[in-house]
């Protein structure tokens, strides 16, 4: 999977300020001192500067055409406008975005300062992604939101006369206190908003968050008892398919919508297995091997590690600290082809076998089209020969559905797009 995958780059930054941090966050984000936001994009520019020469000590091809930037968090938009303009020179200084690249920005509502909005579109930020969560504000304010209905309409609006008009708006299905009807008054409002781009995350419950801690523990904080329950949640899910079907934002994946022509190109990539960078704090990069001969290959295996993810420092401190090399980890064919199944199979357009048996060999692929059989059987995916897609089924038991494709000890380490 070299050739056309390997001749562009995307390029992931990480900023992890916020104001608040939201009850169900569980990224490595959180409320850390302004003082820190000059020192974090030096640091941020410094790994720019040197992920050639980074790339050139690991062995592995860093393009340097760019056609997707991706900056999240986090609150990219608390950075002061000269701030995000150095991170942007420091960018084309090292790599050469093609015109027509989608540069994406995330921004909280109510968190985007006139001079700020001004300063991006200078950068050239041509799609931003609204972390809305919820349309009712008492949902909002009780997940940690600080925004309301209103200041998102008029963000909405800002953007447009600015010139960006390729919009996401983020929702959640699932928070503290939220109805099926509370829940569909928030599809209503997305609607309306006529945004191209939606997406629909059902509540993740696990222990990197305040609530899902809650949840877990059978505590009331957060009112962790008023998380709706899973039978509930699968069916506000279906309900977003539904009615964002009906208004033409088309499902193209697992909790993305959208218009024709408004996918995001940057999280495509992660799905298609497309090389990307990472800078900044708790950032994921995938690269493949500059020469296929040059790369050590595994003491058991059909070839050689070729594909290379690497990691950088969840801490704050660290990562301020200085340079450290990212953790990196070759991964064999056989792991690539996990990602390759269960990446793939988030898409709506599934999983392309012979473009699977070519990259990998029939050999490999057969033992996992006898999971595909039995899945098939239970429900869950349905194959027409060329390709193997999830079902609506399937799509709510995704993680389960994923886990039939990964040996025990990978099962622990998968990485999710």
């Amino acid at each position: 999977m070299t050739g056309n995958r390997a001749n562009a780059l995307g390029i992931y930054v990480s900023i992890p300020f916020c104001r608040s941090k939201c009850t169900y966050c569980n990224f490595a984000s959180g409320v850390y001192p302004a003082a820190d936001h000059v020192p974090y994009v030096e640091r941020l520019i410094e790994d720019l500067s040197g992920a050639k020469a980074w790339a050139k000590r690991v062995r592995v091809e860093l393009p340097r055409r760019v056609d997707t930037v991706y900056l999240g968090g986090g609150t990219p938009s608390l950075l002061e406008p000269n701030l995000l303009a150095r991170l942007f020179v420091a960018m084309r200084a090292e790599f050469d975005l093609d015109a027509d690249t989608e540069i994406t920005m995330e921004c909280a509502p109510g968190q985007l300062a006139d001079a700020t909005l001004e300063a991006i579109v200078a950068a050239g930020v041509n799609r931003v992604s609204l972390g809305v969560q919820s349309f009712v504000d008492s949902e909002a304010r009780a997940s940690g939101r600080l925004h309301d209905r209103a200041t998102v309409g008029a963000d909405l609006r800002r953007l447009r006369a600015a010139g960006i008009a390729n919009l996401n708006v983020d929702l959640i299905a699932g928070l503290a206190g939220q109805t099926l009807s509370s829940c569909d008054d928030s599809f209503q409002v997305l609607l309306d908003s006529d945004v191209p781009h939606a997406s629909v995350y059902m509540l993740e419950v696990d222990e990197d968050s305040r609530l899902g801690l809650e949840v877990l523990k059978g505590g009331v904080r957060y009112r962790a008892d008023l998380v709706p329950g899973d039978d509930t949640i699968a069916r506000m899910y279906e309900r977003a398919i539904e009615r964002l079907a009906a208004a033409g934002l088309n499902q193209y994946e697992i909790s993305n919508f959208a218009r024709p022509g408004f996918a995001s190109r940057h999280n495509l990539r992660y799905w298609q297995r497309r090389p990307y960078l990472g800078v900044g704090l708790d950032a994921s990069s995938m690269l493949r091997a500059a020469s296929l001969h040059e790369v050590d290959r595994p003491a058991s295996g059909s070839g050689p590690h070729d594909v290379l993810r690497a990691t950088t420092a969840d801490d704050l401190k660290e990562f301020l600290a200085g340079p450290t090399a990212p953790e990196t980890t070759w991964l064999p064919p056989e792991r690539q082809h996990e990602e390759a199944w269960f990446l793939g199979l988030r898409m709506n357009e599934g999983v392309d076998i012979d473009a699977l048996k070519h990259e990998f060999g029939p050999e490999m692929v057969a033992p996992a089209m006898e999971t595909v059989e039995r899945l098939v059987g239970d429900g869950l995916l349905v194959a027409d020969g060329a390709r193997v897609r999830l079902t609506a089924r399937g799509r709510l038991l995704s993680n389960e559905v994923f886990q039939e494709f990964l040996e025990p000890a990978a099962a622990t380490t998968a990485f999710d797009g």
